[in-house]
């Protein structure tokens, strides 16, 4: 076996040791880490700028914790480069579906996200995901939907180029389009307690309550909370650019459920 594949499969497992917190409503054993998971992150198509950052995102209890599982529909949410995209890819199988979504008022100011959403979409091994660029309005259209998942981008709905409702606009949509009982994953990069939306469009930072409200507000219940990517020694003050900082920030982790 290829050295860094080998090394990505025991940092997944070593990884798996993270403690997870969630109600008895989405209960697994602590610590553990299907091996569907551990498969997805070892996979050796990855590329290697990927595999560079998982000893900070810790991919392998984070993805465990979303409850994502082979055959699931899932939206990655502002993919970014794919980072989650290509896990999630291999998690849900050839009998799952992955769709990369870049919501048309983001696209409209930040055309990159577009850029890099389809670079994935177009790598041969990845044939299960499909590039959407549309509003998040549309996103019905593709139901059922099992799971929504954003990943250090809930902030960037708060940012000034926005309108004031973009966030809340996306939580209702999601939920529209989740079938009953589908779950909405949030991960981000925490600001201080009770800041509220005030570092969104600054720090790229965002209070967790302010993200607990908002998105319980549309009819959403939290269901699990995860301290995996907790970093107590950050101060909560610097942009997450900045290099004192940049990929150590605390992070929060949270699940919600359509009920049904």
């Amino acid at each position: 076996m290829n050295i860094r594949i080998l090394f990505a499969s025991v940092m997944a497992v070593g990884l798996a040791g993270g403690a997870l917190v969630q109600s008895s409503a989405a209960q697994r054993p602590m610590g553990a880490v299907p091996p569907y998971v551990l498969a997805a992150v070892a996979d050796p198509q990855r590329p290697d700028k990927d595999r560079d950052r998982d000893v900070d995102r810790k991919p392998a209890p984070v993805v465990a914790f979303s409850g994502l599982k082979p055959g699931d529909t899932v939206v990655d949410l502002i993919p970014g480069g794919g980072y989650f995209t290509r896990i999630f890819s291999r998690v849900v199988g050839p009998a799952g579906k992955v769709y990369a979504l870049v919501p048309a008022s983001l696209a409209a100011v930040a055309p990159q996200a577009v850029t890099a959403a389809k670079a994935v979409g177009a790598e041969p091994a990845y044939a299960n995901v499909t590039v959407l660029v549309e509003g998040v309005g549309q996103l019905s259209a593709h139901a059922p939907i099992d799971m929504v998942w954003t990943s250090q981008n809930y902030h960037d709905l708060h940012g000034p180029k926005l309108p004031p409702s973009t966030a809340l606009d996306i939580d209702k949509a999601v939920f529209a389009a989740l079938k009953p009982g589908g779950l909405y994953v949030i991960e981000d990069h925490a600001a201080e307690a009770g800041s509220g939306l005030r570092d969104a469009g600054t720090l790229h930072r965002i209070d967790v309550a302010a993200v607990r409200d908002e998105v319980t507000s549309v009819g959403f219940v939290l269901v699990g909370e995860s301290p995996v990517l907790h970093n107590p020694a950050d101060p909560h003050t610097a942009r997450v650019f900045d290099p004192s900082i940049r990929g150590h920030t605390d992070q929060f982790l949270l699940k919600f459920r359509k009920p049904g």
